[in-house]
């Protein structure tokens, strides 16, 4: 059986790649570490590092195991703070899995202010994690209900969703842009234009998937810049460093020096879905999604 104290151990020399800087953070002493990770890798029979005099480093293997045990060590935590909570008599609180679409379209915000007038005493643990990640969470009920962009498969014998909202992607272009005060839009006007792609870090593919939707809308983006986020997108419009597509809920009062255009022959959007376990084991649990699905709406 695995020791959590032993992959937390791990974990912390993974990411220090020396022992003695571990054994610092940890408050140990250096020998009794390398002890605990020589006997971790006898019990899994398995060399989870490569060791030099200079460093330490994580083998192809040690690396797979990383993942699986930095997501074994935040379910085990969460476990830890559900049991005290219901220790204290929390209805066990609430777990929420979101992405930050949830936040930003106001999703989460007006579902948990209308949770907190409701029961303003109850815990809430907020985790941003993708979908996937979300998914396994509401299976192990180390979460209770998740917001995410894509929905399970219809059929999944566990978990169940509904669409929240659809959020359109309009055109986001420097205030003072010759485009800004053109009457009718096309395509093929966007073409020789510099473009900011706004990217998902979690999603490989995303860039591979706004030029996808560009060119099925007529036109092939000339990217000179990726932003992380729309937030980041929007200050480089202002700057005048390029066009942008950016969800309909983020421009809303958008900054000094971006103007917003619609393109009604770009069908591209941003959904949110919520999903939870098919099996309600809390009341608390089924209250809030009762909350969260009243408030959906059509961005």
């Amino acid at each position: 059986m695995l020791d959590l104290r032993q992959l937390r151990y791990f974990v912390a020399v993974a990411e220090a790649e020396h022992v003695g800087r571990a054994a610092e953070r940890l408050h140990i002493s250096q020998s009794p570490l390398s002890r605990q990770i020589a006997q971790l890798e006898k019990n899994l029979g398995l060399t989870l590092f490569e060791r030099s005099q200079q460093r330490i480093r994580l083998t192809s293997d040690g690396r797979v195991f990383l993942t699986e045990a930095r997501a074994l060590l935040r379910h085990a935590d969460r476990l830890e703070n559900l049991g005290r909570r219901l220790g204290r008599g929390e209805e066990g609180g609430l777990c929420i899995g979101y992405v930050a679409d949830a936040m930003h379209t106001g999703v989460l915000p007006s579902a948990l202010r209308t949770l907190r007038d409701q029961r303003p005493g109850i815990h809430v643990a907020l985790y941003d994690q993708e979908s996937a990640e979300q998914f396994e969470g509401l299976r192990q009920r180390s979460l209770d209900i998740a917001l995410v962009r894509t929905p399970p498969p219809e059929d999944d014998p566990d978990l169940k969703a509904a669409s929240l909202l659809r959020d359109p992607l309009l055109l986001a272009l420097p205030e003072k842009h010759p485009l800004a005060l053109t009457e009718e839009l096309t395509p093929d006007v966007l073409a020789g234009q510099p473009w900011i792609a706004v990217g998902d870090a979690r999603d490989p593919a995303w860039r591979d998937t706004f030029v996808a939707s560009c060119v099925a809308s007529g036109f092939t983006p000339d990217i000179r810049l990726d932003a992380a986020d729309p937030l980041t997108a929007l200050g480089l419009v202002a700057s005048g460093l390029g066009l942008a597509l950016i969800q309909k809920s983020m421009v809303r009062g958008t900054s000094e020096g971006v103007a917003v255009r619609e393109l009604p022959w770009y069908e591209g959007s941003v959904q949110l879905w919520a999903a939870w376990h098919r099996v309600d084991l809390r009341p608390v649990v089924a209250a809030f999604r009762e909350t969260v699905l009243a408030d959906r709406v059509a961005t």
